[in-house]
């Protein structure tokens, strides 16, 4: 009787699973264009002139997709700007083949071989939390790509502790697709508000956020794990990149915050500045870790400033 009774809790978790997965993604379509690159379909979103000068392209980090980077900030650069909002490999719309292609070095390769087919040369990357890792792959990778960096609250250094349980638990095989295609889904839509607000510390969630963000995007089974993979990852793969920081010679912002909980700035955004010699790195006081949605324009002055600084260079090397 036990066992029946588990097998058909499952079951009926598992039809809830795939009625939400359609309720989501009726309830965030995508808004973009598809691109195909080697092993993965990226959904990107390109809003603001075309005619603008350089190109501006914005990575978001873990558990989110590119709305988390659009609302505020790429819709305020995009007045201005282009802005070319990407869905990471496995996030949002975003699709990948395999699981398992889950580093920065991977996914750096994937976004540069979509760039290429959108026509876009070289531009200034914007990247938060776990792209900063990806951020600085792209600039050591493909440094024809990137005319600057700027980075929001980056990973870029390897930390003590893990990644949370549960992620390593969805990562593991059998087990973890079991529990995300009958758990995740019921479970998140009552712990997803409450995650965020954290995230936010010391900074109020903004009313709304969640839906904004679309972040039950989050909840499918197939980005959930991707996520899971990402993040479990993360920590190696940037440990193996460390020693290659300082060969970065583009333009670097960095924008961190004290007290950021998340990615503490202490283990990430000083030692990166300090070992790249072209960085410039501000810590404000009183700010969390969603650095885009607390200080947008603080941000769009910076990037402002870094093409400021890059063009007239460009031209007179040209």
């Amino acid at each position: 009787m036990i066992v029946m009774s588990v097998v058909t809790a499952l079951v009926l978790l598992a039809l809830v699973t795939q009625a939400g997965i359609v309720a989501v993604q009726r309830a965030f379509p995508p808004q973009g264009e598809m691109v195909d690159v080697d092993g993965a379909t990226l959904h990107v979103v390109d809003i603001g002139p075309r005619d603008a000068g350089l190109p501006i392209v914005m990575l978001h980090g873990a558990s989110s997709n590119l709305e988390a980077m659009r609302r505020p900030l790429g819709d305020i650069v995009a007045k201005d700007h282009r802005v070319i909002l990407v869905d990471r490999p496995g996030h949002g719309w975003s699709t990948r083949a395999r699981r398992q292609d889950s580093t920065p070095q991977i996914q750096a390769r994937m976004i540069d071989e979509a760039l290429a087919k959108l026509g876009i040369e070289r531009a200034v990357f914007v990247v938060h939390s776990w792209s900063g890792a990806l951020g600085a792959r792209l600039a050591l990778d493909h440094p024809h790509r990137v005319a600057g960096l700027v980075m929001l609250a980056p990973v870029t250094h390897p930390w003590r502790g893990g990644v949370g349980r549960y992620n390593e638990i969805i990562a593991t095989p059998v087990i973890g697709p079991l529990l995300a295609y009958t758990i995740t889904l019921p479970l998140g839509y009552f712990v997803t508000e409450a995650g965020a607000r954290n995230v936010f510390l010391p900074q109020t969630m903004p009313d709304g956020f969640v839906q904004d963000s679309a972040t039950p995007l989050l909840l499918r089974p197939r980005e959930f794990i991707a996520n899971a993979y990402d993040l479990v990852t993360l920590k190696e793969a940037v440990a193996a990149q460390v020693a290659r920081y300082g060969e970065i010679n583009v333009p670097v912002t960095i924008i961190a915050g004290e007290p950021d909980k998340t990615v503490k700035t202490n283990i990430h955004a000083r030692p990166f500045a300090a070992t790249v010699s072209n960085a410039k790195l501000i810590v404000l006081p009183d700010l969390g870790h969603m650095v885009q949605n607390a200080v947008p324009d603080r941000v769009k002055a910076e990037i402002e400033a870094m093409i400021g600084r890059i063009v007239p260079a460009q031209a007179a090397a040209d």
